[in-house]
């Protein structure tokens, strides 16, 4: 035994001279990135702090935990709606096929003239924007400028995707360094083994869209791998090209969940991420969108980067986290999309999902048809799928 425990402390002390020594390596490498991309990237210390975690990566969504609660719900939020009992049209993303309103309280539903925003929500959105400019409406002002008439109890409502028709869904693959390793690409620069260099930013279908109960559509005959990826989504308010970081939250109306269900071996076949996550269904969104003001993180203020956030399936916890251990922050993912693209209101930004994904799971963790998925992010809610046939 003594002889065991002296080449035990051998071994470890080998390995942190090593792993001192990398550190050290990576840290150079880190500034000289920072100084030729200009995008922040996240520092050692973060990554020293965090990468003690990749170890028990797979085992993370069958460990016992808390399932995360989404607290009290927000005292104002903006939805799409229908109304229980009218008639139903085969294109719910058309304006005129449905209402927008502000819920107070998580009880009662302000619905919004059609006359007075005839795009939809995403009027509503800048309109409610540019009234309250960078730091945005107080919750009080923004119901004082738009409540009218009587409000409606929000269960006599069937909600929709805040956004059916957003203009563009970006999202950020391996921003949660546990789960970086698992899911393996194979495509060049993306590594299983380390957190990526710059953001990974990719798009899904605004096709794929679905609110909260709305189907995740399972393909048949195209994939039998169908995962969830719980995420906070970040709702532009503001048109923008090339944000400073600095001015991020300038351009920033609110937050909403989505779900960035994914087919991986569609994802694996076609290299390009697009198609596998792409399917109808495949974009859940809801069950409403928080302003940035009416957020209300785990420490009582409105900082989006101190939420928790967790999957559970079939009422089993999956996943479960918080927004603080993004790789790169909302900030640095802004920066990033908006040299590329101009962002305008009513886009969504998915900032990554954290690790226990079913990828990731031994044995695997599939979705299949009469699953239930729920995300849960605290201080915006809880937006649940059914997992249906594609009939």
């Amino acid at each position: 035994r003594r002889r065991f425990r002296q080449v035990m402390q051998r071994l470890l002390g080998s390995f942190a001279r090593r792993s001192s020594s990398m550190m050290h390596a990576s840290a150079s490498s880190l500034a000289a990135r920072q100084s030729s991309t200009g995008v922040p990237v996240a520092s050692p210390d973060t990554i020293r702090d965090q990468t003690h975690r990749r170890a028990s990566v797979r085992a993370f969504a069958a460990q016992a935990g808390p399932v995360v609660q989404p607290g009290p719900p927000p005292p104002v939020a903006l939805v799409s709606f229908t109304r229980k009992g009218a008639a139903k049209t085969s294109d719910p993303t058309d304006p005129d096929a449905h209402e927008v309103g502000i819920v107070e309280g998580g009880q009662w539903l302000w619905p919004v003239p059609r006359s007075k925003y005839p795009r939809g929500m995403t009027q509503l959105i800048a309109a409610l924007h540019d009234a309250g400019g960078a730091d945005g409406l107080s919750p009080v002002d923004a119901l004082e400028r738009e409540r009218v008439g009587d409000p409606i109890p929000l269960e006599h409502v069937d909600l929709l995707a805040p956004i059916p028709n957003p203009p563009s869904v970006v999202c950020v693959g391996k921003n949660y360094l546990e789960h970086v390793g698992e899911v393996d690409t194979h495509l060049p620069g993306i590594s299983k083994t380390a957190p990526p260099e710059l953001p990974i930013i990719f798009t899904k279908a605004p096709t794929a869209v679905t609110g909260p109960g709305g189907g995740i559509v399972f393909p048949r005959n195209v994939t039998d791998q169908v995962d969830y990826e719980g995420e906070l989504g970040v709702v532009i308010g503001k048109r923008g090209k090339a944000i400073a970081a600095e001015d991020a939250f300038d351009h920033v109306f609110g937050y909403t969940i989505v779900n960035d269900v994914t087919a991986r071996d569609v994802q694996k076949r076609h290299q390009q991420w697009y198609l596998g996550k792409s399917f109808d269904g495949f974009a859940p969104c809801g069950p409403w969108i928080v302003p940035k003001r009416a957020l209300v993180d785990t420490e009582g203020g409105a900082d989006p980067q101190r939420l928790l956030i967790g999957t559970v399936v079939n009422g089993e916890r999956r996943q479960g986290s918080d927004t603080s251990k993004m790789i790169f922050d909302i900030r640095t993912l802004i920066e990033t999309v908006s040299r590329c693209m101009t962002l305008r209101p009513g886009d969504i930004i998915a900032t990554g999902t954290p690790a226990g994904v079913g990828a990731g799971m031994d044995p695997k963790g599939w979705l299949k048809v009469g699953d239930v998925c729920e995300v849960t992010v605290s201080g915006i809610g809880t937006l649940s799928n059914p997992v249906v046939d594609w009939e």
